[in-house]
């Protein structure tokens, strides 16, 4: 069966497709900070009956990412990686004024350079795969100037760029990048703590990136509710 690697797989985005695919028969390899919460989440989605391996740690330590690939490669290989592991930058966001410039390089080593790190990785195991993968959570604060998003936005648009240079480099791969839109998250009530509008699940973002797996359009960046609105 395939294998996807999927950090940030505890909650949200990340265990929502986690579900998906495991209930399509991929084995996983999932990555979370809190080990307690993503057992909780292979537990459950061991009752699919595929293979779910999950690897606590911070995906900023090189060791961590290379237990990721390796327990990938004892499944199989990686057919899909997954980057949706996340950091703000600040708690809840502030202005680029206030930001301060720890939390700007932590946003950037977890979004960014932690993502790079794991792609070149995986590489080998991707390549080989029938029908290898990347996609990278993006946001729309990558594309759009929104007040006190600006660390946070200017991390993901760097991650935009390398997905689009990495689809450029390896066009035996599929690198897509994907803007979510809105969704109700622990990381969207961490940046804005004070707004508590209704936001849609994140389980109504899976079939999008169900599609993109199904029907492998070229490289490149995608919004959610254009992959939704086009069925």
């Amino acid at each position: 069966m395939p294998v996807a690697i999927i950090t940030g797989a505890s909650k949200g985005l990340g265990r929502a497709f986690a579900e998906a695919l495991a209930a399509r028969g991929w084995d996983l390899v999932l990555d979370a900070r809190n080990a307690d919460v993503l057992q909780e989440t292979a537990t459950a989605l061991e009752a699919y009956g595929t293979r779910v391996v999950a690897l606590p740690g911070d995906v900023t330590d090189s060791r961590h990412r290379t237990g990721l690939v390796e327990r990938a490669g004892l499944l199989g290989g990686v057919d899909l990686l997954v980057s949706n592991a996340s950091a703000l930058g600040a708690e809840p966001l502030v202005r680029l004024a206030e930001l301060p410039l720890e939390g700007l390089r932590r946003a950037l080593e977890v979004n960014v350079v932690a993502a790079l790190g794991l792609v070149r990785q995986a590489l080998p195991s991707l390549r080989a795969a029938p029908a290898g993968a990347v996609l990278t959570v993006s946001s729309d604060a990558a594309a759009e100037a929104y007040e006190t998003w600006g660390g946070y936005g200017a991390s993901k648009a760097a991650l935009d760029q390398l997905a689009a240079v990495l689809g450029a480099e390896e066009p035996g791969l599929r690198v897509w990048a994907v803007d979510p839109g809105d969704m109700a998250t622990d990381l969207y009530a961490a940046a804005v703590p004070d707004d508590d509008g209704p936001r849609p699940d994140p389980v109504s973002v899976v079939p999008a990136l169900l599609r993109l797996l199904d029907e492998r359009p070229a490289s490149g960046r995608y919004g959610a509710p254009a992959l939704l609105g086009a069925r």
